[in-house]
């Protein structure tokens, strides 16, 4: 039951797309020091969840509160001190230095036309050495790793000063030690900014067990389940979220899914 100290609460959220209905009731709660999970197979909402929190999608009907902020009331501007995007990667001609993507994240705390003051370049100063990216910062973006360009946009939500960050996919395109890499920047910072909280979409079961504190599933719209890792990812809620039959099992303490074999489908010859 909310209790007045989420970060995000929803309430019976609806959202559409013209004539898609999109999220149904979608109830969620997500406190300060979270770091929440957010997974289902394609095209089952989870990006939608998202920009239905920042304001980027309306909502139809039912409560979205974030930060205390209801966001039909709150413009996109005001929403982006509170909430900070990471996309899955930014366009491949998008031409700046890593240092001038990390600045563009103190643009919605601009003070006049020449916005960029001492203190957004010591904020992004420190911010690219947190996350190990001051070496690179005359880089152009286009030039760096998928590991570094994550980096680069993780640095960049951070500089925004959020109290939550809003995460698709920050190892779509990245392997096991970079998805390794990144997901601990995650761990540690929620860990570091106790009045944080970070919410990721993500399709690496295994992976969002491991870090994450809760997990939210999806299907066709729907959360099907939200709990911790123990109570989320489950044979049963495999099964019927995915279609899949696999075991669930702990190694070294941790919850890992092993995939065996699609479940057939009756409705397939």
């Amino acid at each position: 039951m909310p209790d007045g100290n989420e970060l995000i609460s929803a309430e019976g959220v609806n959202v559409w797309y013209e004539d898609h209905h999109a999220l149904h009731d979608i109830a969620l709660m997500v406190r300060p020091g979270e770091l929440m999970g957010v997974i289902g197979p394609n095209g089952c909402g989870k990006s939608t969840l998202l920009k239905s929190i920042n304001g980027l999608l309306p909502v139809k009907d039912g409560s979205m509160v974030v930060g205390g902020m209801n966001v039909r009331e709150v413009g996109l501007e005001e929403m982006a001190k509170m909430c900070s995007n990471i996309p899955t990667e930014f366009p491949p001609d998008f031409n700046l230095s890593v240092y001038e993507v990390v600045m563009l994240g103190r643009y919605p705390h601009r003070r006049g036309i020449w916005w960029e003051t001492s203190e957004d370049e010591s904020i992004v100063r420190g911010a690219l050495e947190m996350f190990g990216m001051d070496g690179l910062a005359g880089r152009d973006i286009v030039q760096l790793s998928s590991g570094e360009r994550q980096r680069t946009l993780i640095a960049k939500a951070y500089v925004q000063q959020p109290r939550i960050m809003l995460v698709d996919e920050p190892t779509a395109h990245l392997d096991i030690r970079y998805t390794l890499e990144v997901m601990q920047y995650f761990k540690d910072l929620i860990r570091r900014e106790k009045d944080m909280a970070i919410v990721i979409a993500a399709h690496d079961l295994n992976t969002v067990a491991k870090f994450c504190d809760r997990i939210t599933m999806m299907k066709k719209g729907r959360i099907v389940a939200t709990g911790t890792p123990d109570q989320v990812i489950t044979p049963a809620n495999i099964a019927e979220v995915y279609g899949v039959e696999a075991d669930v099992i702990r190694h070294d303490g941790e919850i890992v899914m092993i995939p065996k074999h699609p479940i057939a489908d009756p409705r397939r010859p």
